[in-house]
């Protein structure tokens, strides 16, 4: 979702300050592992907010690290994350949360407080872009 992994390590960082906090109240809920992941979400927004989050990364993409995926070869991966990192903000945290993480519609909405017709728009647009600039089919999952 961040675009550069030191990005999204000081993201992490700041969610999990954020989730130590408030862990007495989360805590045997239920809903630990989902208060967790809309933290990070914020996080996310609040750190693109900042002035100086502006700036783009100095980090080439082929030297950042990739998920591992069955089947799939490592330049495939640094591909898909390449692209993946270029998508407009909405639609890369749609896709991500949609189709990487395996979250439904429903889910995806409440984590980024818009609609299941607003998530199902960008993920529209971002799958679409992402077949058109990978030139194969991307699996919907």
């Amino acid at each position: 979702m961040c675009r550069d992994d030191a990005r999204a390590e000081d993201v992490l960082q700041e969610a999990l300050v954020k989730l130590y906090l408030a862990w007495s109240r989360v805590q045997g809920t239920g809903r630990e592992e989902a208060y967790a992941r809309r933290i990070i979400v914020n996080a996310d927004l609040d750190q693109r907010r900042r002035p100086w989050h502006r700036r783009r990364s100095s980090v080439p993409v082929d030297l950042l690290d990739g998920p591992a995926r069955t089947g799939a070869s490592s330049e495939d991966r640094m591909e898909l994350l390449a692209e993946l990192r270029a998508l407009p903000p909405m639609q890369r945290r749609t896709v991500v949360l949609r189709y990487w993480l395996g979250m439904s519609v429903e889910e995806t909405a409440e984590e980024l407080s818009i609609s299941t017709g607003t998530v199902k728009s960008h993920a529209s647009r971002g799958l679409a872009t992402l077949r058109e600039r990978l030139g194969e089919q991307v699996d919907a999952g």
